[in-house]
């Protein structure tokens, strides 16, 4: 949070020197619907509003040589706290009056209890408005894990039907309706089985929808000689063709192109044979796919730099105002 009071969610882990990488969560508005130091905040769950929310402060414009494009972001010299999930999670289930006023709040002292319990304590985090204290009735319970051992942990939770049941039956709407709003295009079936390899499900009390979302472990240095330079937009058909880095945020799929649809740079043909990965810093496609399926890809083309080996890819994280940049399965 800076001191303007605003929150920031941080997205990958690599920065510049000047700022921390994110978008903006939770911000002071009369029109919300959250109540955080005696005042009304908003949530935002749309990445590029950040640009609209943060118009008057220039200084929260940054450009990012990871990602090849401007996007937004808090100032080090500006932040006045620093929220911890992994020490969130702990502070509630040392301090149950924290959140035992609401029942999606109930729900998750059980898990903290089961978390606790099977040593997985800095190993899974809560974010969202537990994190921050902002919670309401219809709030969500939004959780973290870190690394495989974290992830290990979290798909021990997510298994524990006495915790948390998965989306089954007439649910299984309800999940769609949630995704499709985001994913324009996808079929039931197709955008189904992509949720269905995500770590989310529904609270055993609450029925409230809970997901977790693997971060990389903080000794993984991925990206952290990454750059990237913006060429222009694309829309194409790929396979899938190594998921190994995909099953963590920032997530990294390897692939091959089928079919280019549509493209804002001339000879998008000549691109096809070059372009190798897809990447999003949003957990949004985060252990969606698998090696073997076939994928339509609406993003960023990016030329990227990894040390002495470059290459063309597809970025998804939505640091636009323009579209939409979407990833599903296609059939």
């Amino acid at each position: 949070m800076d001191h303007h009071g605003v929150i920031f969610k941080v997205i990958g882990d690599s920065h510049p020197g000047s700022h921390y990488l994110g978008y903006v969560k939770y911000h002071p508005d009369a029109k919300g619907d959250r109540r955080l130091f005696g005042q009304t905040y908003r949530q935002n769950s749309v990445v590029s509003k950040s640009f609209g929310i943060l118009a008057n402060r220039p200084e929260c414009y940054v450009y990012s040589d990871t990602l090849g494009c401007v996007i937004t972001g808090i100032p080090r010299d500006d932040i006045a706290v620093h929220y911890s999930c992994r020490h969130a999670l702990v502070a509630i289930h040392e301090d149950p009056g924290l959140v035992a006023d609401s029942p999606a709040g109930k729900d998750l002292l059980a898990i903290t209890e089961w978390v606790a319990a099977n040593g997985a304590q800095g190993l899974i985090g809560v974010t969202g408005s537990f994190l921050v204290g902002c919670y309401n009735q219809r709030s969500d319970l939004d959780l973290v894990c870190y690394g495989p051992e974290g992830y290990e942990a979290a798909h021990a939770l997510f298994l524990h039907e006495q915790l948390i049941k998965p989306y089954e039956g007439d649910d299984l709407t309800r999940l769609y309706i949630r995704r499709a709003k985001y994913m324009e295009g996808s079929s039931f079936d197709a955008l189904i089985k992509q949720e269905r390899r995500k770590l989310q499900g529904l609270t055993a009390n609450a029925g409230a929808h809970i997901n977790c979302e693997p971060i990389r472990a903080d000794r993984d240095k991925t990206f952290s000689r990454i750059s990237s330079k913006e060429i222009g937009e694309i829309s194409l058909l790929a396979d899938i063709t190594d998921h190994a880095q995909g099953l963590t945020t920032p997530a990294v799929y390897e692939i091959k192109v089928k079919t280019v649809l549509s493209s804002t740079v001339d000879e998008p043909a000549s691109f096809a044979r070059r372009i190798t990965h897809m990447r999003s810093y949003l957990g949004a496609y985060t252990g969606a796919f698998r090696s073997g399926d076939t994928v339509h890809l609406s993003g960023k083309l990016v030329h990227t730099q990894d040390g002495e080996r470059s290459g063309f890819g597809i970025e998804l994280t939505p640091w636009t105002v323009s579209g939409s940049y979407v990833a599903s399965l296609a059939g």
